[in-house]
């Protein structure tokens, strides 16, 4: 299967969607609107996710301890906490943390 390429900046592609989707960021095109507030977003999905912010959707929860999420990304972020998995590290001591919070407060 062959690449698509940005007329642009020249990243390439394997889906059209995708590219579609790219080249809006080298323009100011945001054809999808939230009708709550009138944000406007590059892609359909950024459009939901954002619009958990009015509805209070939170569809993503934890096994764990329950705790409910907007996003499947923050959700990953936040299962270390439980399994001690470490995954952010000081670039200056080393030393390791199981959230970028904690790390930052470092």
């Amino acid at each position: 299967k062959r690449s698509l390429t940005c007329p642009d900046c020249g990243k390439s592609f394997k889906q059209k969607s995708h590219l579609t989707q790219h080249c809006r960021t080298h323009t100011s095109e945001r054809p999808y609107m939230c009708e709550e507030c009138k944000r406007c977003f590059t892609d359909k999905s950024s459009l939901t996710q954002h619009y958990r912010t009015h509805t209070g959707e939170k569809p993503f929860t934890c096994p764990d301890c329950g705790k409910s999420f907007r996003q499947a990304s923050t959700l990953a972020q936040h299962r270390p906490v439980h399994t001690g998995e470490k995954l952010y590290h000081c670039a200056i001591c080393d030393k390791s943390f199981s959230s970028s919070s904690n790390l930052s407060q470092h």
